[in-house]
């Protein structure tokens, strides 16, 4: 074959595969809310191929160091991206593999323990929807993912980080009865999802919307109404930490959470923590991820 044909032939296969190079290219856009396509889902050092009793799903991972045979590794869930996901993926911050293995790189430096950023479906190159999450969908497909990265690099246990939406993510995640987990920190998470809702609806002074989450969908994956499908396990660790004046994922169901957790046995603490004003929904310190670096060494 000529030089000029494989030329050719290269640059159509470009144009027929938009996803595809933004896998081989690292400066490239991500894409955001797509549908899982195993022929673009391609790159072993940063996509998953995820098939679950729901579906199946290409899931990004973002790796800060070398995660082979590591006896421990924290895995880092951001939290939601609701205005992230109305904007053009070349515009969203931070949005490029080059990108988020850099930041990947400077938290695991940070927590002096190898550190991975899985993104949830529909962010960051994860395919799926990004508005359907807290729907049993995502935490199967994220389940399925840390099963995956778990067998492809040989790693021990796991350290789940999330904060916020990230922090419902680990939640969820104990629940599906994982026995690889050394510790979960969930910092100002959302939980009683239903009743998060409407409290947050009757604070703006917005109608009732029954027995719908933030995101205006019916039966959400409560981790707080799962809490028997987290194995037992003396010697982990859970934090739930949070501040009281929480405008954004409230204190008090926070508490809740961690209250069914002593319930139900486990071995955990609640953790109140500085916030930025005016929502104190971000925590101060870096506490989360040095709670997590404290547990994983």
């Amino acid at each position: 074959m000529g030089k000029a044909l494989r030329l050719l032939l290269l640059g159509l296969s470009v144009v027929g595969a938009p996803c595809a190079l933004a896998l081989d290219d690292s400066s490239a856009p991500l894409p955001w809310n797509t549908s899982a396509d195993k022929a673009t889902c391609s790159d072993p050092d940063s996509a998953l191929w995820v098939e679950f009793a729901q579906g199946e799903e290409c899931i990004r991972y973002f790796a800060g160091a070398i995660l082979d045979h590591a006896p421990v590794v924290i895995v880092m869930f951001h939290g939601d991206r609701n205005i992230e996901m109305h904007q053009a993926p070349e515009a969203i911050r931070g949005n490029t593999l080059a990108a988020k293995v850099i930041a990947a790189k400077a938290l695991s430096k940070r927590a002096g323990v190898p550190l991975v950023i899985v993104a949830r479906p529909g962010t960051y190159g994860s395919s799926g929807n990004h508005g359907q999450r807290r729907q049993a969908r995502e935490f199967m497909a994220l389940n399925g993912a840390l099963d995956e990265l778990r067998e492809l690099h040989g790693i021990g246990q796991y350290v789940l980080l999330g904060h916020s939406g990230g922090a419902t993510v680990a939640a969820a995640l104990l629940t599906l009865g994982r026995d690889d987990v050394k510790c979960a920190v969930m910092s100002s998470g959302a939980f009683a999802l239903v009743q998060r809702a409407q409290m947050i609806r009757q604070s703006k002074g917005l109608p009732s919307r029954p027995g719908r989450d933030t995101n205006g969908l019916l039966h959400p994956y409560d981790p707080g109404q799962h809490i028997e499908g987290i194995v037992a396990a003396p010697k982990r660790q859970l934090f739930v930490i949070g501040n009281v004046d929480d405008q954004v994922a409230p204190f008090v169901l926070q508490e809740g959470f961690f209250q069914a957790l002593i319930k139900a046995g486990h071995r955990a603490q609640l953790i109140k923590a500085d916030a930025v004003a005016p929502a104190f929904h971000q925590l101060r310190n870096d506490i989360a991820l040095k709670t997590a670096a404290g547990c994983a060494k």
